[in-house]
């Protein structure tokens, strides 16, 4: 099943709200200040745009995972250089930007949580999607049902209802409970 475009900006835009964040806290943590706000607007422009054409099926954990640690990086990068440089403080930048591996480790386990829970919601949301494709046939069925066959006008024959199609009544019918319980006293 492949999403409309409507789908795939929704789904780009958590995508990217979801890695500018990361980035930008990550950011905060390993260098001390917080990025520009018009950085985080262009990071998140920028992250949408590549998105949105990749947001058109379901992905892995893998490929959420993968994608989230790439553009963090790239994020993470591009707030830096978007970070307003003090006179004479030159030599002090390596300084204050020294990656630790207890950094890159908390880093990296925070992109993986939220790798994660992007996926659950992936999925969650992909379901969705499905029952939805397959209940619209049964609830325009059922709906016609309930209606029932038009009146007909004096004088002129009873125009035929046409049946339900077979996977829409198995639908409507899946969900149809029967018991058979002890006889009714006389």
């Amino acid at each position: 099943m492949s999403a409309s475009w409507a789908v795939r900006v929704l789904r780009a835009a958590v995508f990217a709200v979801m890695c500018v964040t990361l980035s930008a806290a990550a950011h905060r943590l390993a260098v001390g200040t917080t990025p520009p706000a018009w950085a985080d607007g262009w990071g998140f422009l920028a992250v949408l745009a590549l998105a949105c054409p990749l947001g058109g099926r379901e992905r892995s954990l893998t490929g959420i995972s993968g994608a989230m640690l790439t553009v963090q990086t790239a994020l993470h990068f591009a707030f830096d250089t978007a970070r307003p440089r003090m006179p004479g403080m030159a030599g002090m930048h390596g300084a204050h930007h020294t990656v630790t591996v207890y950094g890159a480790v908390a880093h990296l386990l925070a992109a993986l949580l939220a790798s994660w829970w992007l996926r659950r919601g992936e999925a969650a949301f992909w379901s969705l999607l499905r029952r939805a494709r397959a209940l619209a046939p049964g609830l325009a069925a059922w709906w016609r049902g309930r209606i029932g066959p038009a009146v007909p006008c004096p004088g002129t024959a009873p125009a035929a209802v046409p049946p339900c199609p077979a996977p829409v009544q198995g639908l409507l019918l899946r969900h149809a409970v029967s018991r058979r319980g002890p006889p009714v006293p006389a």
